[in-house]
């Protein structure tokens, strides 16, 4: 059972959120995010290009100038930037120079192993121009730079799952859209905000000055490339401003817009000097080069030396984000290891925080020195929502991800983020409630994972986690367990809980209509991933997890005994539940007089350390093989069909009935019949029945 449970968590997370579009992961597995559209292919993925697709690129290497079509998200993204973007325009420059510095890491990176790469200038930098005449802004780096193909991989198409499902949800609400494209991450198609043209020269570093690529678009729906000469290595990337943008035109306002938003990159930002001409009355560019940001790691100053703004700012080039960070932790550890650590907790999910495979968290750096995006074995997937960057001072350079997952430094490392992350998330449930509940709207199912994932801080989590409840009866989950304890009845011993597949079909169970006649507070988790959390979970502070639909149940410790109504009348009610017994021997594994229901006439109920029907339904719904076992119909001898059942002598009719309850109660619970036409057919005749009616001549489903 645990083996199962384990491994379909990948499969069936919560509101089934995790299903991945084959085509767009395919696409994905080609390509990068439009994020970081500089980032070069790996020497392993270019060597291992089929033979068709090196006499693709073949092909395209000898064309000299090619017009394509953008994929059609594309085209969508490029209409966004210049409607719904407009009033974060500055944003354009934070992300150009934010691809200009990850290329500079990456190509930092792939030198270790082939120095050749820097081909003789090894002096990374940015360089930021305008001119006035042409109206024109550049932004040029000495980084990995692009082949041609990459080019058209990484610009004409987004190549991430779930794109299609991202645009669906864009409204004509340009504020609201503008938020949603924060989430989703803008790149390089920024530079259309303020353009309507954008040129782009580049040369992948390692190749030849005649592979030098020229791309260009203005935005529409196609764009130009062509192979040029290229001497230097790298990419510059030329806006042509729209009419109304003038104002970008200006030393003084480029460097403020850099300092406010790039202050902390590591890569040198450069600008020509200007100064004062009396003769013509304005600023002159002059040709002696200006720093203009610090270019230090940020993570590395000491905190008190980083400003509130300075943080924020720092997270937005880390995540992509508009939005400043929920919370934030900055700490240098010193011991046997040292490393500094800066982690983020967004304020809202990335469209994609359901694709476990393609998480862009945390960022490796070994002293100072880029070493890898999406440090997986830094971070366990269910904090995969947190940005931020690890600096280990132990590492080697040439550390791979296989001595990632072998090294025990590694594993010091993850352990101790992830008690920073968990503690970080403690302080926030605790002073500040109105975030804890932002932050569990938007990540709590995900953290929900972490009970199946993480043995070793299952108790923490435990603690952080919120659900929704019959005290309150709606669907926010407000209520900690923690706080569900404290309000436990005397004599109460167990945290009673349902699980269902959504909200209502949790709230109106039949099975708590003992616990609401008693004013016992029930757990409702409708998440999908609450069935493997209720799994993993057995017990908080040496109380029990109890399923109200599992087992048999005793409430008679809360004192006050039965109330009146809700035991079995004193007649035998052995007769009854053995003919059902026999009517129902193929679908039910017992049937018997129940403790649970008041008001309804059955409800189906699993074993005590058995699958619920529930999950049993999530994993077939997963295409998982999942064992057949029957459930136990308990049934209410005190409601009026159950009486009347009792006195039915039609041995054949007593049999419909017996299975239109328990098709009824299967219903009840939010299950799927198996054999909708017999029941429609069953239900019919006992209608008809009823209504004191001959044998019906309509035909019905199955007759």
């Amino acid at each position: 059972m645990g083996e199962l449970l384990q491994r379909c968590i990948l499969i069936s997370l919560a509101d089934g959120e995790a299903r991945l579009c084959d085509h767009d992961r395919n696409r994905r597995d080609r390509g990068f995010s439009p994020r970081h559209p500089v980032r070069a292919a790996r020497p392993d993925e270019t060597d291992l290009q089929t033979g068709e697709g090196r006499k693709q690129t073949k092909r395209m290497s000898d064309t000299t100038k090619e017009t394509l079509g953008f994929q059609a998200e594309v085209t969508q993204l490029l209409h966004l930037m210049a409607h719904s973007l407009y009033g974060s325009k500055e944003i354009f420059l934070r992300e150009l120079v934010s691809n200009a510095s990850d290329a500079g890491d990456k190509l930092r990176f792939e030198a270790l192993a082939d120095a050749a790469l820097f081909e003789d200038d090894s002096d990374l930098k940015i360089r930021v121009s305008y001119d006035r005449q042409a109206r024109t802004i550049t932004v040029s780096d000495n980084g990995i730079g692009m082949s041609r193909q990459e080019v058209i991989e990484h610009i004409g198409t987004i190549a991430k799952s779930g794109t299609r499902e991202f645009f669906q949800t864009l409204t004509a609400d340009r504020a609201k859209d503008a938020h949603l494209i924060g989430q989703f991450g803008v790149g390089f198609y920024a530079a259309f905000i303020v353009s309507d043209r954008v040129t782009l020269l580049t040369r992948r570093a390692g190749l030849t000055g005649e592979h030098g690529v020229r791309w260009e678009s203005t935005g529409e729906g196609d764009y130009t490339i062509e192979t040029v000469r290229k001497d230097t290595r790298g990419t510059d990337v030329v806006l042509h401003l729209r009419p109304d943008e003038d104002d970008l035109l200006s030393g003084v306002r480029l460097q403020e817009i850099l300092r406010k938003y790039s202050d902390h990159i590591t890569v040198p930002i450069l600008m020509k000097k200007e100064q004062w001409d009396a003769a013509a009355r304005e600023q002159v560019v002059t040709a002696e080069d200006e720093q203009i940001n610090q270019a230090s790691a940020l993570w590395a100053r000491p905190k008190s030396e980083i400003t509130e703004e300075q943080y924020h700012e720092f997270y937005k080039h880390v995540a992509h984000d508009f939005e400043p960070p929920l919370a934030y932790s900055h700490a240098k550890v010193e011991g046997r290891q040292e490393y500094t650590l800066l982690l983020f907790i967004p304020q809202q999910a990335p469209f994609d925080l359901w694709d476990r495979e393609h998480r862009r968290g945390v960022k490796l750096y070994v002293r100072r020195v880029f070493i890898m995006d999406d440090a997986e074995h830094l971070m366990p997937p269910y904090l995969r929502f947190v940005r931020g960057v690890i600096d280990s001072n132990d590492l080697p350079l040439n550390v791979s991800r296989e001595i990632l997952q072998q090294s025990r430094d590694v594993q010091a490392i993850r352990a101790a983020s992830v008690k920073r992350v968990l503690g970080l998330l403690e302080e926030l449930a605790e002073r500040d409630a109105g975030k804890y509940a932002a932050f569990w709207t938007q990540f709590g199912r995900v953290l929900k994972e972490g009970v199946v994932d993480d043995a070793a801080n299952r108790d923490r989590i435990g603690k952080l986690l919120r659900f929704a409840t019959t005290r309150h009866e709606t669907k926010d989950q407000t209520v900690s367990l923690a706080d569900y304890v404290g309000r436990m009845k005397d004599g109460q011993d167990a945290i009673y809980y349902i699980t269902a597949d959504g909200f209502a079909a949790a709230r109106n169970s039949p099975h708590l209509e003992i616990f609401r006649k008693r004013g016992v507070e029930v757990l409702l988790m409708y998440d999908r991933v609450d069935e493997w959390v209720a799994s993993a979970l057995t017990e908080f502070e040496g109380r029990p997890l109890r399923s109200v639909a599992k087992g048999g149940l005793d409430l008679g410790k809360l004192g006050g005994g039965a109330e009146e109504g809700e035991t079995p009348p004193a007649d035998d009610q052995g007769a009854l539940v053995e003919r059902m017994q026999r009517a129902l021997k193929d679908r039910a594994a017992a049937v018997r007089v129940t403790a649970r229901l008041t008001d309804s006439p059955a409800c189906l109920v699993s074993d005590e350390g058995g699958m619920s029907t529930n999950l049993e339904r999530i994993l077939k719904a997963a295409g998982q093989d999942v064992p057949t076992s029957r459930p136990v119909l308990e049934v209410n001898p005190r409601h009026p069909i159950v009486e009347r059942l009792k006195d039915e002598s039609d041995e054949d009719r007593f049999a419909d009935w017996s299975h239109l309850l328990f098709d009824q109660a299967t219903l009840a619970e939010g299950g799927q019949l198996e054999d909708p036409a017999t029941f429609v057919k069953r239900l019919n005749e006992v209608m008809l029945t009823l209504a004191g009616g001959a044998k019906s001549r309509i035909w019905t489903p199955g007759g």
